[in-house]
């Protein structure tokens, strides 16, 4: 059997994601929390495994994995009892792939750019172009959930996962308006209800709005 130990940080969108996969495909695994306030991603140990110094990192016997797509994507591939989290078929891959690129390069975008000023530069503004971004992020989510229950169609995929940990972050900045964006409430309600959500997303995502609640207090409507 692989030893298969996950490299994170339960505050860290991506690393939910991870966590919500593992325990999707019920895989034992350790989890071996990256105390990053003490530097410990910028050890030459850490670097070794990923040379970006970021979390997750996944480790199965001595292989390394970075970048929660990539880990969630080999996991299901390689542990999956089938392809339902992330199908063969090359028409549905590629629409889970696609919005695994929308959960990176647009909505985690967004949240980096809202929160990165109060990691680094101790401030806690967040200008109106910033919160215009992150409304557009949900126009987007409700219009790929508008006719469907997830975020790829019928089924639950990765990309639920990926996106969810991140939308449900956002969530922590700017409210989603129930009027507005019903079907992307929804989905949250809907996932959270999953026998591993709490352990996955639940407890991690308290935390992370609790620290942005308190770091993130000045807005710009």
């Amino acid at each position: 059997m692989s030893k298969i130990v996950l490299y994170g940080v339960d505050i860290s969108p991506p690393v939910r994601a991870c966590l919500l996969t593992l325990k999707a495909l019920d895989v034992p695994f350790e989890y071996k929390i990256v105390n990053l306030a003490k530097g410990e991603h910028l050890t030459e140990e850490f670097l070794k495994k990923n040379p970006q110094h970021a979390v997750p990192v996944l480790e199965d016997n001595g292989r390394y994995i970075s970048d929660s797509h990539a880990i969630c994507s080999y996991l299901v591939d390689t542990y999956g009892k089938n392809d339902k989290l992330y199908p063969k078929d090359l028409y549905q891959r590629a629409i889970v792939n696609q919005r695994l690129y929308f959960d990176a390069s647009v909505l985690y975008f967004a949240l980096r750019k809202a929160v990165l000023p109060m990691w680094f530069e101790n401030s806690n503004f967040v200008p109106k172009a910033t919160i215009k971004n992150i409304l557009e992020c949900y126009d987007l989510t409700e219009t790929f959930l508008k006719n469907q229950q997830y975020i790829t169609g019928d089924s639950l995929t990765i990309a639920d996962f990926s996106c969810l940990t991140t939308v449900s972050s956002l969530n922590g900045i700017v409210e989603l308006d129930k009027k507005k964006y019903p079907k992307t409430l929804d989905w949250i309600d809907r996932l959270s209800k999953l026998p591993y959500y709490e352990e996955g997303n639940g407890k991690g995502l308290r935390e992370y709005v609790a620290i942005l609640k308190a770091g993130l207090t000045v807005f710009e409507a």
